[in-house]
């Protein structure tokens, strides 16, 4: 009975997966009482294997459903319930019937949430344990869910935010639940360009920063200016001057290599719009 009951509230959940957050949540916790009845909540020996693909199918739904909802407290909770019942499927290679690819999307997912998060150590371990049951790295980066957060992470730490923003904004977005964290990257990429503008200029014209900062407007870049506490005046905006401006020239030649490539997409960008 409780079985059946499971199945019935998964299939409802994966047919309707733009349902309201609180009205998801009702079946999901519905499900995790059917579980309990199960005593499927967590994995053991004894689980029968299709009692363990239910579970599975439960909490990937759960996971997606509070990514939708930007409901990281809840996601990361469904991750950590799902990483036993994943352990399991190494071990045993028994397969539920979402497969490999839910599996991917959900831990594409969280490599996402650590990245936006500044988790750098966690996403480097994250990785390390899936290069444990992958057969290469090679293999791990074609995967179009796990390959997404490995490549914005590797451009983040190169500079390279244009590359950034331009996988945010395209076809690289592999699924509706990673655009969420687009507006997230795109707020930590303005920082860490202002950044490097405040490090490599004294100032910028104002049209430039529009531009530079993927801003819509040139107020939208008055109101960014008046957050950092920049300086405007007759068309050009004044940095002040940036703490640690005396450790070398080499931060901001680089600097300035970030500023440039940015403002170089950046142009192409509105010729083309």
């Amino acid at each position: 009975m409780a079985e059946r009951a499971l199945q019935q509230i998964i299939s409802q959940l994966k047919s309707h997966p733009n349902a309201p957050y609180n009205e998801a949540s009702k079946l999901l916790s519905k499900g995790k009482l059917a579980l309990l009845q199960l005593k499927a909540v967590s994995p053991s020996p004894s689980t029968p294997s299709s009692h363990l693909a239910l579970a599975r199918d439960l909490y990937e739904a759960g996971a997606l459903f509070s990514i939708r909802a930007k409901n990281a407290e809840a996601f990361t909770r469904y991750v950590s319930q799902l990483q036993p019942f994943y352990e399991l499927a190494d071990d045993s290679e028994s397969g539920g019937s979402s497969g490999g690819e839910n599996r991917n999307k959900v831990t594409g997912l969280y490599l996402l949430l650590l990245l936006t998060q500044g988790r750098y150590a966690e996403f480097h371990s994250e990785l390390e344990a899936l290069g444990t049951r992958a057969r290469g790295n090679e293999e791990i980066e074609r995967d179009r869910y796990l390959g997404y957060p490995i490549k914005l992470e590797r451009w983040l730490m190169e500079g390279s935010y244009d590359r950034v923003w331009k996988a945010t904004k395209s076809r690289e977005v592999p699924s509706e639940e990673y655009g969420v964290f687009s507006e997230i990257l795109t707020s930590q990429i303005r920082s860490e360009i202002a950044s490097s503008s405040e490090r490599a200029y004294p100032s910028l014209p104002l049209s430039s920063t529009k531009s530079l900062l993927f801003l819509e407007s040139e107020g939208a870049v008055v109101e960014f200016a008046r957050h950092r506490g920049w300086i405007i005046r007759d068309g050009q905006i004044y940095f002040p001057a940036a703490e640690g401006a005396e450790d070398g020239a080499d931060d901001k030649e680089i600097s300035q290599m970030v500023i440039e490539n940015t403002l170089g997409y950046a142009r192409e960008l509105e010729t083309i719009v």
